[in-house]
Protein backbone atom coordinates (compact mmCIF):
# COMPACT_ATOMS: atom_id res chain seq x y z
CA UNK A 1 0.00 0.00 0.00
CA UNK A 2 2.88 2.38 -0.90
CA UNK A 3 2.10 5.79 -1.38
CA UNK A 4 -1.62 6.13 1.35
CA UNK A 5 -2.28 8.72 2.65
CA UNK A 6 -3.62 8.20 6.30
CA UNK A 7 -6.30 10.41 7.95
CA UNK A 8 -8.50 9.83 10.62
CA UNK A 9 -11.72 9.09 9.74
CA UNK A 10 -14.41 12.13 10.41
CA UNK A 11 -16.91 9.52 11.67
CA UNK A 12 -14.13 8.09 14.46
CA UNK A 13 -15.02 9.66 18.00
CA UNK A 14 -13.12 12.71 19.69
CA UNK A 15 -12.60 11.21 23.00
CA UNK A 16 -9.37 9.30 21.59
CA UNK A 17 -10.66 6.05 21.85
CA UNK A 18 -12.23 3.79 19.11
CA UNK A 19 -10.80 6.14 16.09
CA UNK A 20 -10.27 4.73 12.13
CA UNK A 21 -7.64 6.05 9.82
CA UNK A 22 -8.75 5.87 6.32
CA UNK A 23 -6.58 6.15 3.07
CA UNK A 24 -8.37 7.20 -0.08
CA UNK A 25 -5.75 8.65 -2.26
CA UNK A 26 -5.13 5.40 -3.75
CA UNK A 27 -7.19 4.41 -7.38
CA UNK A 28 -9.38 1.67 -6.96
CA UNK A 29 -9.10 1.44 -3.24
CA UNK A 30 -9.95 2.55 -0.14
CA UNK A 31 -8.25 1.55 3.11
CA UNK A 32 -8.64 1.46 6.57
CA UNK A 33 -7.06 0.91 10.02
CA UNK A 34 -7.16 1.42 13.57
CA UNK A 35 -5.82 4.43 14.83
CA UNK A 36 -4.10 2.54 18.17
CA UNK A 37 -2.86 -0.71 15.87
CA UNK A 38 -1.09 0.82 12.99
CA UNK A 39 0.87 -2.22 12.04
CA UNK A 40 -1.91 -4.64 13.02
CA UNK A 41 -3.92 -5.04 9.58
CA UNK A 42 -5.63 -2.93 7.09
CA UNK A 43 -8.76 -3.56 5.75
CA UNK A 44 -9.28 -2.56 1.61
CA UNK A 45 -12.67 -1.88 0.10
CA UNK A 46 -13.53 -1.18 -3.37
CA UNK A 47 -14.92 2.46 -3.68
CA UNK A 48 -18.54 1.30 -4.18
CA UNK A 49 -18.31 -0.89 -0.96
CA UNK A 50 -16.96 1.65 1.25
CA UNK A 51 -19.62 4.12 0.32
CA UNK A 52 -22.45 1.76 0.97
CA UNK A 53 -20.39 1.49 4.33
CA UNK A 54 -20.30 5.28 4.91
CA UNK A 55 -24.48 5.74 3.62
CA UNK A 56 -25.29 2.69 5.93
CA UNK A 57 -23.08 4.56 9.05
CA UNK A 58 -24.46 7.85 8.26
CA UNK A 59 -27.91 6.18 8.43
CA UNK A 60 -27.80 4.33 11.68
CA UNK A 61 -26.12 6.92 13.27
CA UNK A 62 -23.37 6.74 16.19
CA UNK A 63 -22.94 3.47 18.27
CA UNK A 64 -22.38 3.17 22.17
Amino acid sequence: MTGARWRKSTYSGNNGGSCVEVADNLAGVILVRDTKDREGGTLAFAPAQWQGFVDLAKRIGPVG
